[in-house]
């Protein structure tokens, strides 16, 4: 039996949340409607991953949330450029200590999302 971990995000608008990840080339795989229409969970694809979105989540400002989403790309860098001015950015793109070069953007509510790639040797 082949077993998968996907995240699912309490967010406050679902439709809202799956257009923003959708500016990110996240796909919508599947989505769940209420009787007047409300779009009120999603399932989206990146890559070989999977995030759900949920409705019932609410808006926070701490300056971090309960999850964080690490997506690992092949072209970090340019990746970074290509996002710059269009979202809010938590860390500019940097090397870590451990291995990875990478940097943080905030979604719509707030969550953090890391894209990360290894460091060339």
């Amino acid at each position: 039996m082949q077993q998968q971990v996907v995240p699912m995000i309490h967010v406050p608008d679902v439709g809202a949340t799956i257009d923003w990840y959708s500016c990110l080339g996240f796909r919508l795989r599947d989505q769940g409607k209420e009787g007047g229409g409300e779009i009120v969970w999603a399932a989206l694809t990146c890559g070989n991953g999977e995030v759900m979105l949920s409705a019932g989540g609410t808006a926070r400002t701490a300056r971090r949330r309960e999850i964080d989403l690490y997506i690992f790309v092949e072209d970090v860098d340019t990746l970074c450029q290509s996002l710059k001015g269009r979202v809010e950015f938590v860390e500019d793109l940097h090397d870590t200590f451990y291995g990875m070069r990478e940097f943080i953007i905030r979604d719509l509510n707030r969550f953090w999302i890391t894209f990360g790639q290894p460091m060339r040797k």
